[in-house]
């Protein structure tokens, strides 16, 4: 699902970030950030029939790009300032981008995080040496704590997009994409506040405005595309990108966004499960929910980028691991590579001994088996069995189950999410 808008004009002096904005964070931050790789990817780039190109903002230190925001905001403080310390507010990314670098910088650092943030990320961010303290079910609780207690203890608070040095900052990412490979038609960038998105954005349409830019939110959360179209959108729900999962974009970025972007693509938590899993299984790294929402924009519709040169920003890989685990699941559950199929039994000796010999034939590898005699609205001579099993594809799924009805059991698939 996409929702356009007008078409962007170029880079202009009269918006809060500019390229020379972005070039100046570039000096500022260069020696402490690393230049990820942009690889191409051969195989997504013949499933979806565009040339693709991936950022891997996951291989930074703190497995976001968030840190390049942060660290050249901070290098903006005065020495008071830095004495005094910071605070943020963050679902993650950015809380590790502030601990980390005002740690390195000896800056002392506060974050405040909603209490439903993934341990992972609490973790890492109090790993870095910050105050952590955990408020609130949604950002927005959180950035109010932050701001009272950053007027309360003379702290400067550091917000996560809507500030220009943190969008400058982001914005490095697309002048190592060009410098590297120079002929891209279009950047598809996750956007939460939309910091990196307009930071990104800046770079792009200075060096190359007609470069395409195509925004990318979840379908739970999509707070700019509603602010950008004046439409009205909910904006709740447990999303897989928890990262992107803003509610109330920011002003300075909203500008950006309607004066440099083509295009918002709203994607289904289907499609960024999807993505996540594309990218552990084809590219071998791991992306968290709002890191895949490039490559879940593709995932939703391909057609209007084939035969483009594209370029994906994996923003980053910071994911739960029993998270992760659970997507993958349900991803082979999706490609019929895992299924559970409830089959009704007679309650005999040797019945499922019977069964279990059709999955023998088919050399389908059964991974569990619940039979149940008890709690079932099934006659008291009837009983059925859960199997769980292992497949090839959803061919060879499909075979066992027709296979299994022509020997006249009844079979019912119990599906995946």
């Amino acid at each position: 699902m996409s929702v356009a808008q007008s078409q962007p004009s170029g880079a202009s002096a009269d918006l809060p970030v500019t390229l020379e904005d972005v070039r100046r964070a570039r000096s500022a931050i260069q020696n402490a950030i690393i230049n990820t790789p942009c690889l191409k990817s051969r195989t997504l780039s013949e499933i979806f029939g565009a040339e693709i190109w991936l950022k891997f903002e996951n291989l930074q230190f703190t497995a976001s790009f968030k840190e390049r925001g942060a660290l050249n905001r901070l290098l903006h403080l005065s020495e008071g300032q830095r004495k005094a310390g910071v605070i943020a507010m963050s679902a993650g990314n950015h809380a590790q981008g502030v601990a980390y670098h005002a740690s390195r910088l000896g800056i002392p650092a506060t974050i405040v995080m909603p209490k439903g943030t993934p341990t992972v990320k609490v973790q890492q961010t109090a790993g870095h040496g910050a105050r952590v303290i955990l408020h609130g079910e949604k950002l927005e609780e959180a950035t109010a704590l932050a701001r009272k207690m950053a007027e309360d203890e003379s702290l400067v608070f550091v917000h996560p997009f809507d500030d220009p040095l943190v969008m400058a900052g982001q914005g490095t990412i697309a002048l190592e994409m060009l410098e590297a490979v120079p002929d891209l038609d279009c950047l598809i960038v996750p956007i939460g506040g939309g910091g990196l998105i307009s930071g990104v954005a800046a770079a792009a349409r200075g060096l190359k405005p007609n470069m395409q830019i195509i925004g990318v939110q979840a379908e739970l959360y999509p707070s700019m595309a509603a602010k950008v179209k004046g439409f009205e959108a909910i904006c709740d729900g447990d999303s897989l990108a928890e990262g992107i999962a803003v509610k109330y974009p920011g002003e300075l970025t909203y500008q950006m966004v309607k004066a440099l972007v083509d295009d918002i693509v709203l994607v289904s938590e289907a499609e960024l499960e999807r993505a996540v899993s594309l990218l552990l299984t084809i590219e071998k790294t791991v992306a968290e929910g709002a890191g895949a929402a490039g490559l879940a924009a593709l995932v939703a519709q391909a057609s209007p980028y084939r035969g483009k040169k594209l370029g994906l920003i994996i923003s980053g890989g910071n994911i739960d691991t029993r998270l992760l685990a659970n997507v993958l699941l349900r991803e082979l559950a999706r490609e019929g590579r895992l299924a559970r199929l409830r089959i009704r039994l007679k309650d005999r000796p040797g019945e499922l001994f019977h069964v279990t010999r059709i999955f023998h034939e088919h050399q389908v590898n059964i991974i569990d088996v619940s039979h149940q005699r008890v709690f079932t609205k099934l006659p008291a001579k009837g009983t059925y069995a859960d199997i769980e099993v292992e497949t090839r594809d959803r061919e060879h799924l499909d075979q066992l189950v027709t296979t299994l009805r022509s020997r006249g059991y009844d079979v019912r698939m119990i599906e995946a999410g």
